[in-house]
C-alpha cells in the first residue's frame, strides 16, 4: 500500500533528507586518490551520527557498511573496505539517514580527479536523466511517466538502463511501495498523490544494460565491465510538482 504522509511525517522526512544531502556535501572534499572506501564509510557514519541520526543502511538486510560505495563498473551496493580509490575512477555513494524513525535516501556519482570524456558524459547524462524523471512528478501523474522520461533520455544518449533495480517509496522504512522503475509507459502504473514520498534513482551504464551480482551477494556490476552511474533524490509529491528532500 502506498502511504500519504502526514505533516508530522513530512517534517521528519525533511530533516532526514537534509542530513543525507549534507553528508554528501561533507564527503565531497575527501573523494581523492588514495582514500579507502572504508575510510569514506567511517567519515559518513561519524557525520550522520554527529547530526543525531543513524545510518539507515547499516545492518539493513544484513548490509555490513554504513553507506554503499560502488566503483566504476559496480552499479550499486558496493561494500566499503580496503580498496583505495584512484585517479580516473568514478565512485557512487548511496547514503541513508534515519531521524526519529524516518529515512532520507540519496545516491550520487563523483569523479575522482580527472576522468575520461566517456565517464564525464555518463555522469552528466545520468544526472540529467534523474531530473527528466523528476520533471514528470505532480499530483495525478503516474509512476510510469517517471520511468518513461528516464528511459527515453537514456536511450537518446545510448546508455544502458538497468531494469533489475528500481526506485521506491520512502518513509518509516527505507524501501516502501511503490516501485519506481527507470523505464515504463506514460499513463501507466500507480497514480501519484500529494503527500507521497518517493526515491527516483536512475542507474545507467556506458554499455550493456545487463548486470549480475558478485559472490559477496551484494555488489551488482555491469556484465561488460563498463562504467555505471547512479543518481538519486528522495522527493515529496506536491500538487503542482515535487520538493527535493535530499538537496546536496
Amino acid at each position: 500500500m502506498i502511504s500519504i504522509k502526514s505533516e508530522r511525517e513530512i517534517e521528519l522526512l525533511r530533516i532526514a533528507g537534509k542530513v543525507v544531502g549534507d553528508t554528501h556535501h561533507y564527503l565531497e572534499p575527501f573523494i581523492k586518490p588514495g582514500i579507502t572506501t572504508a575510510e569514506l564509510d567511517k567519515l559518513a557514519e561519524d557525520y550522520i551520527r554527529s547530526r543525531g541520526c543513524t545510518p539507515s543502511f547499516k545492518g539493513l538486510y544484513g548490509f555490513p557498511g554504513s553507506v554503499c560505495i560502488s566503483l566504476n563498473e559496480e552499479v550499486v551496493h558496493g561494500i566499503p573496505g580496503k580498496r583505495k580509490i584512484k585517479e580516473g575512477d568514478i565512485i557512487s555513494i548511496d547514503i541513508g539517514a534515519c531521524w526519529k524513525g524516518y529515512h532520507g535516501d540519496s545516491a550520487w556519482t563523483y569523479p575522482v580527479g580527472k576522468i575520461s570524456k566517456e565517464k564525464q558524459e555518463l555522469l552528466e547524462h545520468t544526472e540529467k536523466a534523474l531530473f527528466e524523471g523528476l520533471s514528470m512528478i505532480h499530483d495525478g501523474a503516474h509512476v510510469g511517466d517517471i520511468g518513461y522520461a528516464v528511459e527515453q533520455y537514456a536511450l537518446k544518449h545510448h546508455l544502458g538502463v538497468v531494469k533489475e533495480l528500481v526506485g521506491h517509496g520512502v518513509g518509516s522504512k527505507v524501501h516502501e511501495d511503490p516501485d519506481v522503475p527507470n523505464y515504463g509507459k506514460m499513463h501507466t502504473g500507480p497514480v501519484l498523490k500529494e503527500g507521497m514520498v518517493i526515491a527516483v534513482e536512475p542507474m545507467l551504464n556506458l554499455g550493456t544494460a545487463d548486470v549480475f551480482m558478485l559472490d559477496d551477494d551484494w555488489t551488482v556490476v555491469t556484465a561488460d565491465d563498463k562504467p555505471s552511474a547512479h543518481f538519486e533524490h528522495t522527493v515529496l509529491v506536491t500538487k503542482d510538482g515535487y520538493e527535493i528532500m535530499t538537496k546536496r
